[in-house]
């Protein structure tokens, strides 16, 4: 009885290294992830084509260089945290 809109941002830590952590943000509508952000890939991918769209146009603009900024400030910042738990 509507439209569902998610996103969802992960750290993934693989070593304590801070160079190994990855940070993946997923942009989901009605249960299908349409744009995902990877770190490792560095850029935006789109899996429907409306997602495309918007994969070309936020690798052009500044919401690229944003969610780079997301893995020093969430990911890197909470690296102690994760590691100590």
């Amino acid at each position: 009885d509507g439209y569902f809109h998610h996103m969802m941002r992960q750290c993934r830590y693989s070593s304590k290294d801070l160079q190994g952590i990855e940070l993946i943000t997923s942009y989901v509508f009605n249960k299908a992830e349409y744009v995902r952000f990877n770190s490792t890939v560095g850029k935006f991918v789109g899996y429907t084509e409306h997602g495309v769209k918007n994969a070309e146009a936020w690798n052009k603009g500044p919401e690229l260089a944003q969610e780079l900024g997301e893995l020093e400030r969430v990911c890197k910042h909470n690296a102690a945290n994760h590691y100590s738990a």
